[in-house]
C-alpha cells in the first residue's frame, strides 16, 4: 500500500459511482497511471474524446487508463442521463474507457474526488476550481497527482503524452 493510500489523500481512495450504476471502485486502478478528465457531450472541446480514446488504446496494456467524469456545471453542456451519455460516447467516439457517474467538480456540491484533485497546480500555476470541461489530472502509479493540464491541452499533445509515458515508466 502506498503512502497516499495509507493517509487517505489519493484520489483513487474516493468512493464514486460508475456511469452504468454501482460503485466505480477506483481502488482497482492502484498501480496504474490514470488520467482523470471531467467530460461533457455538448462542449466545443467534446472532440477531445477521440484523443482520449486513442490514449486509452495506445497505453492501456502498459498500465494506463483514462477515467471520464461527466459534469454538467459548465453552461449545462452535459445534460443527458447516464444512458444517454454512454450511448453518445460509444456511438460518436467509440469510447471504451471507464466513466463515472455525473458529479459536480466545483462549489459546495464538489465531489470528494475533486476536493482531492483541485489542490494540485498545473504547469502555469493554476490550482483550485476546475476552469472548464476537459481539465485533466494525471495520477501516477503510486496514487499521487503528478500533473494537471488545462482544458485546452489536447490529449495527444506532446506535453501530455510525455507525462503519461513518464508515469507508466
Amino acid at each position: 500500500m502506498t503512502t497516499a493510500e495509507n493517509n487517505g489523500t489519493s484520489p483513487l481512495g474516493v468512493g464514486i459511482g460508475a456511469l452504468d450504476g454501482g460503485p466505480a471502485d477506483l481502488a482497482r486502478y492502484a498501480g496504474r497511471a490514470v488520467l482523470i478528465v471531467n467530460v461533457a457531450s455538448k462542449c466545443g472541446l467534446t472532440p477531445q474524446y477521440a484523443g482520449l480514446e486513442r490514449l486509452q488504446e495506445r497505453y492501456a496494456e502498459r498500465g494506463f487508463t483514462v477515467l471520464g467524469v461527466p459534469c454538467n456545471q459548465f453552461l449545462g453542456q452535459e445534460p443527458g442521463s447516464a444512458r444517454e451519455i454512454a450511448e453518445f460516447c460509444s456511438a460518436t467516439y467509440g469510447v471504451t474507457f471507464p466513466m463515472t457517474e455525473k458529479v459536480e467538480v466545483n462549489g459546495e456540491g464538489r465531489h470528494a474526488l475533486y476536493e482531492r484533485l483541485t489542490g494540485f497546480a498545473d504547469a502555469g500555476g493554476h490550482s483550485g476550481d476546475i476552469r472548464w470541461n476537459f481539465e485533466k489530472f494525471l495520477i501516477g502509479r503510486d496514487g499521487e497527482v503528478v500533473a494537471r493540464f488545462s482544458p485546452q491541452t489536447e490529449p495527444e499533445s506532446e506535453e501530455l503524452v510525455a507525462a503519461v509515458e513518464k508515469a507508466i515508466g
